[in-house]
């Protein structure tokens, strides 16, 4: 089978690097995999492993023409049988492109919620069995993969003396480690929490909180971090700023802080976890609490923000006053991943969705649904640009994701 992959963008991400990884475990399957995309960070591990990459210009409008009639060119030079877009935009731009050629279009959205317009025909495949269950309604199929992890290239042992010595941080603090993009939609609130009670907490306790990312709420964050190790009265809180590997800091981790798939490699280095959502919204993953994970994803919504400070510092405190409970909570996560989260099991499924996808072409019929669907989508977009209530990331908004 020979596959095209379209990750929405190359910046060091969930969706993205699950699209990057999974393309190199299907090829390792046997198949001819490639990869389309503009510039970026992740560039590198496409060509790490071995996957042919073709470039796409970043300053393109998204969806485009100019980019439906490139792929459709490259999947008829090519032959390829499958056009995988991630995320709403290579989405559709993969299905445009695949009515003009012998091609499937596939789709993966591993956002918190399905754009509306996104063809019913198209086959969709969600990273929760709660965003599965509300994208089906009008669907013809929608598929489950959870975030998948590579188990043996995120696993305990991994070196950190370098990236310790790098940044300054000499072992013996109590060290919590967040893995993420700093955006402003999804992960902020609950990481400016984490860090304000960092700051408190920290004039008390051995305790570190070490950052990990890059993205446009970084100056908000630095900011919250500085005044935080001005409360502690130490360097309670530290930013590294993006790292194309960031598996020395999970590694270096006494316990994790974080959602989606950034938990779910936490879990694979044997760390504890606080899972954050949004509202208020902190877990600490037990064997009690995960079945509220499985369901709904690596992700919560609490009661409201006034209760996120209380819920992440009972959380913490339970961590730090028990190395025991610490070591339990770690073994039982890896267990859980490499159970359930593989990306080789991950890597079959996709096999499977896509010789399903071979047989079941999207239909011709939705394009015009598509269309109007993406127009009104922009215009309304514009109109919440022009009085400044637009969202970066709409399709993470907290509205979206509200329990059912």
């Amino acid at each position: 089978m020979r596959v095209l992959v379209y990750p929405h963008t190359m910046e060091l991400g969930g969706s993205q690097l699950n699209a990057v990884e999974l393309a190199g475990a299907v090829q390792r399957l046997g198949h001819e995999v490639m990869v389309i995309s503009e510039p970026g960070p992740l560039v590198d591990y496409v060509t790490a492993a071995g996957l042919p990459h073709v470039e796409l210009d970043p300053a393109r409008r998204r969806p485009a023409r100019d980019t439906v009639r490139m792929i459709r060119a490259l999947a008829e030079e090519r032959g390829l049988d499958v056009i995988h877009g991630y995320e709403w935009p290579p989405g559709v731009e993969a299905y445009w492109a695949s009515l003009g050629c012998r091609a499937s279009a596939v789709c993966t959205v591993m956002s918190m919620s399905v754009a509306p317009f996104l063809p019913p025909s198209l086959p969709l495949v969600v990273g929760t069995r709660e965003i599965q269950l509300a994208a089906e309604r009008g669907r013809r199929a929608v598929h489950l993969i959870e975030p998948p992890v590579d188990t043996e290239a995120n696993a305990p042992g991994h070196p950190v003396a370098a990236f310790r010595e790098r940044f300054g941080l000499a072992a013996g603090p109590f060290d919590l480690v967040a893995v993420t993009r700093l955006a402003p939609e999804l992960k902020l609130e609950g990481l400016l929490t984490a860090i304000g009670v960092v700051g408190r907490l920290a004039t008390e306790l051995n305790l570190r909180l070490i950052v990990v990312g890059d993205g446009p709420a970084r100056a908000e964050v630095e900011q919250h971090a500085a005044a935080a190790c001005a409360l502690a009265g130490r360097r309670a809180v530290v930013l590294t700023g993006q790292l194309a590997d960031p598996r020395p800091a999970y590694a270096a981790a006494t316990a994790c802080l974080g959602m989606g798939g950034s938990a779910l490699r936490a879990m694979a280095f044997a760390k504890p976890l606080i899972v954050q959502g949004e509202l208020g919204f902190f877990e600490l993953l037990t064997p009690d609490t995960e079945k509220i994970f499985l369901e709904k994803g690596w992700y919560g919504l609490g009661a409201g923000r006034h209760e996120g400070g209380a819920r992440f510092e009972a959380a913490l405190r339970r961590l730090h006053e028990d190395p025991g409970l610490r070591v339990k909570l770690g073994e039982h996560g890896r267990a859980l991943v490499v159970r359930r989260f593989s990306l080789e099991r991950a890597a079959h499924t996709q096999v499977e969705i896509y010789e399903r996808a071979v047989a079941e072409r999207p239909v011709p019929g939705d394009r015009l649904g598509v269309a109007a669907g993406v127009l009104a989508y922009k215009l309304r977009r514009r109109y919440q640009r022009l009085r400044g209530t637009d969202r970066r990331e709409d399709f993470n908004a907290v509205a979206r994701t509200a329990r059912r």
